[in-house]
């Protein structure tokens, strides 16, 4: 199938699905910026439950900015408190030492937009996966993408109602297994068996 998905921030195991069943796929980058969706947030699992990570954007006075136009608001160091809520997250998870390195400089790099950051954060966990990420972006908005299979909803958390297989987590003992969270939930769990775990989910 050929997916058009938005480029989101460490994105939702359910996008990685649809990522690893698809024939092809396309970013939708010619989106209008909408609030409160995983354009600028994504779940984790902390010790006290699900947990959000929010990026701060700068917020433009036209009515209507695309996505790929929203910069990033640098007047704190969210970047800081992003990689020291993982830590306490996932320190002790399986896998957390093993891609340390990897995803370290996501939060110490300097991006000015979002869209880039949503990229970067892609490539780098794809890679991590070993999953080969080859994809187009759009170039034009339309409503209706007959031609594709249309996961964009996928974005907006409250949409998405995947629900997939148990794996072992962290805090599962206290909280019980929470489905769909981000994909480093899933990377820093199982690890090298993420992307068979993928391959095994339907969405």
């Amino acid at each position: 199938m050929n997916v058009l998905l938005y480029p989101t921030y460490f994105p939702s195991i359910s996008h990685y699905v649809a990522m690893v069943k698809s024939d092809s796929i396309t970013f939708e980058t010619e989106d209008n910026f909408q609030k409160q969706t995983n354009r600028n947030r994504t779940y984790i699992y902390s010790p006290n439950g699900i947990q959000l990570l929010n990026i701060p954007i700068k917020h433009s006075k036209e009515k209507h900015q695309k996505t790929k136009d929203v910069q990033l608001e640098t007047s704190f160091d969210w970047q800081k408190q992003h990689f020291k809520s993982l830590e306490a997250a996932y320190r002790t998870s399986p896998f957390f030492e093993f891609f340390e390195d990897e995803l370290t400089p996501i939060f110490t790099k300097k991006h000015t937009f979002l869209m880039d950051l949503n990229f970067e954060t892609m490539e780098v966990v794809s890679k991590c996966l070993r999953l080969s990420l080859n994809f187009k972006k759009t170039v034009e908005y339309f409503h209706e993408v007959p031609e594709y299979s249309d996961f964009r909803f996928l974005a907006n958390g409250k949409k998405d109602g995947s629900n997939f297989d148990k794996y072992t987590q962290v805090f599962d003992d206290k909280h019980g297994f929470i489905t769909n969270l981000s994909i480093l939930d899933l990377l820093f769990n199982e690890g090298r068996y993420a992307l068979d775990y993928l391959k095994n989910q339907t969405i």
